[in-house]
C-alpha cells in the first residue's frame, strides 16, 4: 500500500488529492487537507479519476480504421509513418492551408499537451489552427490584450478578501470557478457573507450559486452589456468613480464617461428586464463598498456582445478603484509565468478564414468557421484535420454540420483516449497515457488562481512501456512530419531537440528557477528559491501567498498604462447602440413574446452540472447515476401555456436542427428562457460510450447556429439563440 499526492486535472479548480493505492489498484481518493489552495475540498469528479484509470473502454494502443469501417490495432511506428506519408502527400497536393488542427479543452489541463501542441503545428507548416478557446473564453483574452497588452493577463476576483461580489452569467458552484481557479468556492462565497459582505447574482437562471447570494436578478439573455453600461452611467453621473492611483495608471476615462451618457437606468431597465431602481442601487452599493469585484463568465462570453461585456466588466472594476488591490480584481503571480515579454496587442486580423473572412486572434481562427472551411470547395479547402483531445461534434455550434464535415475529410487523425462522437470519424486514433499515469504541473490554472501556490504531481502509476504520453505522441508525430517534408530549418530542429531533451518536467523546472520565486531569480534566492526538487519535497504544494498589486510592472501596453477605451470596443459599442435604437423590434425581441407564426419562441441558454465537465467523464457510472440531468428547464408559466407536464418529452427546434429531450418545469428559469446542459448527445451511431441510453441525452449544439457569433471577437454566441418548443410527436407549423 502507498499514499500519493497530486492535483486533479479534470477542471480548473486543481484540487489537491490524497490517493491510497495497493499495487495497481486505487483504494481511495480524498481531498488533501494540506493543499494550500484547495484545503481538503474535493468535488465528485476527482474521485472518478479512478474510473478513467480503470475504464475498459479507454484506448491504450493506436488504432486505424479498416476498409470495412471497423478498427484494428497498429504499432506506433506504423501509425506515425502512414500518417506522415498521407498528410504530406495531401499537403503537397492541396497546400498548407488544406491542413487544420483543432485543440480541445483538455489540452490546457495537461502540461504535456500544452507545451508540445505547438511542436505539431510547427511541423505541419502553417496549418489553420482552431481551438476550444473560441467557444468558451476568447472575449476575456481579447479584452485583456487590448486593455493590458497581453491575452493571458486575465484579472482574477480576489474572492477571499472582497466585501461585495457581483456575479454575472457564472455559476461557480457548478463549475468550481472558471477563469477563476477557486477550489472550495462554496466556502469562499460563504466567507464573504460571514464577514458582513454581499453577493449579487445576475443570470437568466436562478442557479445553484444563487443559494449563497444575497440577491438574484433575472436578466434577458444577451442584454448584459446594457446592465454594465447602466451601472457605469450611474457611477459617472453621481461622481462615484474612484479618483485614486488608477486614474494615473489608465487612459480614456473621459471618453468612457461620454460613451454611457445616454444609457440611463431607465434605458437599461427597458432592455434588461431589471428595474431602474435596482440598477441605481446596485451601482451605488458596488461603488461605495469597502472592496468590490465584478466577475462575468460563460453567460457573458458566449453571446453576441461577449467582447463588449468582458471589456465593461474590467472597466467597472477599474473606475470604481476595485482593480489591482486587495478584494478587487487582481492578477495572479504564478511560479511559472505564462505571460510573455512581448505584447499580443497586434496579434489580431493578420489573416482570415476563407469563407466568411473571420479574423484570427493570437494565431487561432474562430472554430465556428471550421465546418464551413471543410465543406466549401475551392483553394484552401480543409482536407486534413488533426484533433488533439477535443470533441467538436458536441462542443462547437451546429454539431450535425460538423459531423458532415468530418465525414468528408481525406485524412483525420485524433489524439484521444476514446472512440467518441468526433474521433469515430478519424482514420487514426492515437491514445495517450492520462490521468493517474502522468506527471503534471498546472501551467494555466496557477496563473488564474485566487491565491498564489505551486504544486507538482508525480504519476500515481507507472504506465506500460508500450504506451506514449501526449507530449511524446506530439513530438514523435512532428519528427515524422518534418522528416517527410525535409524542410525543417536549423532553428526549428534545434528547438525541437531541446524540447525533447528537456521534456515537460525539465521545462517546468527551468520555468520555476527563472520565475518570480525561483532559485535563479537572484543570487539571494539560490538556497531557498523554487525549483522542481523543492516542489517534489513538498507533495502537498507550496503556499506563495495572497494576490498582490502588480500594476504597472505586469502590463505589456505601450507607455505602461491601461487602455480603458480601446477603439475597437468603442466603435463596436456605438454600432450596437445605433442598431438597437434604429430597430425597435430588437428591443421587443427581449420580451419573450410569441413568434409571428403563433408558436412560442424562447431564448436558449446552456448550463453545467458539478458531476459533468463538458463532454468529459460521461463514461463514469458513479457520476452519471441518478436522475436524468439532460433535460429542458422551463418556467412553469411557459409550460402551462404549452400544456406541458413535468417529464414529458418535447421537441426543440432551431433554424439549424431539432432534438428531443424530457421537460423539467422549474421556477429557477426566467419566463421566456429555456436551458439545456452542455456535453450530451452520446446516442449518435458509432459513439462508443457504454452508458445507459437514458443518460445519452441530446446535444444542445445540434440547435446552436454556427453563423451567430460575437462579431467583435469571433467567439461562438451560444447564449440567447432562439428556439421553439412543442410536445414530441406534434408537427411544427
Amino acid at each position: 500500500m502507498a499514499t500519493h499526492f497530486r492535483a486533479c486535472n479534470l477542471c480548473e479548480a486543481i484540487c489537491g488529492l490524497e490517493i491510497e493505492t495497493d499495487g495497481p489498484h486505487v483504494l481511495s481518493i480524498r481531498g488533501d487537507g494540506k493543499d494550500p489552495l484547495s484545503r481538503g475540498y474535493l468535488c465528485p469528479k476527482g474521485v472518478a479519476l479512478q474510473d478513467v484509470h480503470e475504464d475498459e473502454n479507454r484506448l491504450r494502443h493506436p488504432i486505424r480504421k479498416t476498409a470495412a469501417g471497423g478498427w484494428e490495432e497498429v504499432s506506433w511506428e506504423a501509425a506515425f509513418g502512414e500518417i506522415a506519408a498521407r498528410s504530406i502527400a495531401l499537403r503537397e497536393q492541396s497546400g498548407s492551408e488544406s491542413v487544420a488542427v483543432y485543440l480541445g479543452n483538455p489540452t490546457v489541463h495537461n502540461y504535456g499537451s500544452l507545451l508540445f501542441s505547438r511542436t505539431l503545428v510547427s511541423a505541419i507548416g502553417r496549418p489553420q489552427l482552431y481551438s476550444a478557446t473560441s467557444v468558451d473564453q476568447l472575449p476575456h483574452h481579447f479584452a485583456s490584450s487590448y486593455m493590458f497588452g497581453h491575452s493571458m493577463l486575465i484579472p482574477i476576483p480576489d474572492v477571499d478578501r472582497t466585501d461585495f461580489m457581483l456575479i454575472m452569467g457564472a455559476n461557480p458552484l457548478a463549475s468550481n470557478g472558471s477563469l477563476m481557479t477557486a477550489p472550495g468556492i462554496g466556502d469562499r462565497l460563504k466567507g464573504i457573507r460571514s464577514r458582513g459582505g454581499r453577493i449579487v447574482l445576475v443570470d437568466p437562471r436562478r442557479t445553484e450559486t444563487a443559494r449563497l447570494a444575497n440577491e438574484h436578478h433575472f436578466i434577458r439573455p444577451g442584454c448584459d452589456v446594457w446592465l454594465l453600461a447602466g451601472l457605469l452611467h450611474v457611477i459617472f453621473a453621481e461622481q462615484l468613480d474612484d479618483q485614486g492611483r488608477l486614474v494615473q495608471l489608465s487612459s480614456g476615462r473621459p471618453l468612457l464617461r461620454q460613451l454611457f451618457r445616454e444609457i440611463t437606468p431607465d434605458v437599461a431597465a427597458a432592455r434588461t428586464g431589471i428595474a431602474s431602481d435596482t440598477i441605481r442601487k446596485l451601482a451605488r452599493d458596488f461603488a461605495t463598498s469597502t472592496t468590490a469585484v465584478c466577475y462575468g463568465r460563460m453567460g457573458l462570453s458566449t453571446q453576441q456582445h461577449g467582447g463588449l461585456c468582458q471589456w465593461l466588466v474590467n472597466a467597472l472594476n477599474i473606475v470604481t478603484g476595485n482593480f489591482d488591490r486587495s478584494g478587487g480584481a487582481m492578477f495572479a503571480n504564478p511560479a511559472v509565468s505564462v505571460v510573455g515579454r512581448k505584447s499580443t496587442l497586434h496579434n489580431v486580423g493578420r489573416w482570415t478564414t476563407r469563407v466568411r473572412k473571420l479574423p484570427e486572434f493570437d494565431g487561432q481562427l474562430p472554430v465556428a468557421a471550421l465546418a464551413e472551411e471543410i465543406l466549401t470547395p475551392g483553394d484552401g479547402q480543409i482536407r486534413t484535420l488533426f484533433t488533439v483531445c477535443g470533441n467538436p461534434v458536441l462542443s462547437t455550434p451546429n454539431g450535425r454540420q460538423v459531423e458532415r464535415a468530418l465525414e468528408s475529410l481525406d485524412l483525420m487523425v485524433s489524439i484521444d483516449i476514446y472512440v467518441n462522437e468526433t474521433t469515430r470519424h478519424a482514420d487514426f486514433i492515437l491514445p495517450p497515457t492520462t490521468g493517474l499515469e502522468v506527471d503534471h504541473y498546472d501551467l494555466a490554472f496557477h496563473a488564474l488562481a485566487v491565491r498564489n501556490t505551486a504544486k507538482y504531481s508525480f504519476a500515481t502509476f507507472t504506465p506500460d512501456k508500450s504506451t506514449r504520453a501526449d507530449w511524446q505522441i506530439l513530438s514523435e508525430l512532428a519528427q515524422h512530419l518534418r522528416r517527410g517534408r525535409g524542410v525543417a530549418g536549423l532553428k526549428e530542429r534545434l528547438r525541437d531537440y531541446l524540447m525533447r531533451r528537456l521534456t515537460p518536467t525539465g521545462i517546468v523546472d527551468l520555468g520555476l528557477k527563472l520565475g518570480p520565486y525561483g532559485a535563479w531569480r537572484s543570487p539571494w534566492n539560490w538556497r531557498t528559491g523554487l525549483t522542481l526538487k523543492r516542489l517534489q519535497q513538498n507533495p502537498a504544494g507550496i503556499d506563495l501567498g495572497p494576490l498582490q498589486p502588480q500594476i504597472p510592472k505586469c502590463l505589456r501596453m505601450p507607455g505602461g498604462r491601461i487602455n480603458l477605451v480601446p477603439t475597437v470596443f468603442s466603435e463596436r459599442f456605438h454600432m450596437v447602440e445605433r442598431e438597437w435604437r434604429r430597430h425597435e423590434s430588437t428591443a421587443r425581441a427581449c420580451t419573450g413574446r410569441n413568434a409571428s407564426d403563433g408558436s412560442i419562441s424562447f431564448y436558449l441558454i446552456g448550463r453545467r452540472h458539478l458531476r459533468s465537465n463538458n463532454s468529459w467523464m460521461h463514461n463514469s457510472r458513479r457520476l452519471m447515476k441518478g436522475k436524468d440531468r439532460c433535460t429542458l428547464l422551463m418556467n412553469p408559466q411557459d409550460a402551462n401555456r404549452l400544456g406541458l407536464d413535468n417529464g414529458q418529452r418535447v421537441t426543440v427546434t432551431s433554424p439549424v436542427g431539432q432534438i428531443q429531450l424530457p421537460l423539467e418545469r422549474s421556477d429557477t428559469m426566467m419566463p421566456g428562457v429555456v436551458s439545456i446542459p452542455h456535453g450530451y448527445g452520446h446516442n449518435r451511431f458509432g459513439s462508443k460510450i457504454p452508458i445507459a441510453e437514458k443518460y445519452a441525452g441530446a446535444s444542445i449544439n445540434d440547435l446552436t447556429n454556427d453563423l451567430i457569433i460575437d462579431p467583435l471577437t469571433g467567439n461562438a454566441a451560444f447564449s440567447g439563440q432562439r428556439v421553439e418548443v412543442v410536445p414530441s410527436g406534434k408537427t411544427m407549423e
